[in-house]
C-alpha cells in the first residue's frame, strides 16, 4: 500500500451520523469526481491553541481516506489516501 498526500478542500454532499451523534461524510466530491464511503473508521481530536480539529479515516472499501474538519462542520479537507 502507498499512501498519496493530497491536503485539498472537498465538497461534502451527503452526510451520516455515529451514536453520539458526531457527524461524518458519506459522500464527498473532489476535482469532478464523487466517492461513496461504505465505513466510518478511526476518528482523532486534534487540538491547537484555541483550535480543536478532527481527523476521520473512510473507505469506500477499496481505498482508505483522511479527511479533517475545522470540528464546526463547516470545512472538510481531503489530508491523502491509501492505495
Amino acid at each position: 500500500m502507498s499512501r498519496i498526500h493530497i491536503n485539498k478542500p472537498v465538497a461534502v454532499t451527503s452526510v451520516g451520523f455515529r451514536k453520539n451523534l458526531g457527524v461524518y461524510p458519506r459522500r464527498i466530491e473532489f476535482q469532478g469526481v464523487t466517492y461513496d464511503f461504505i465505513d466510518a473508521g478511526l476518528r482523532c481530536l486534534v487540538r491547537h491553541g484555541e483550535r480543536i480539529a478532527e481527523i476521520i479515516t473512510l473507505s469506500d472499501g477499496i481505498t482508505d481516506y483522511f479527511l479533517r474538519t475545522d470540528n464546526c462542520g463547516g470545512d472538510w479537507t481531503l489530508l491523502g489516501k491509501t492505495s
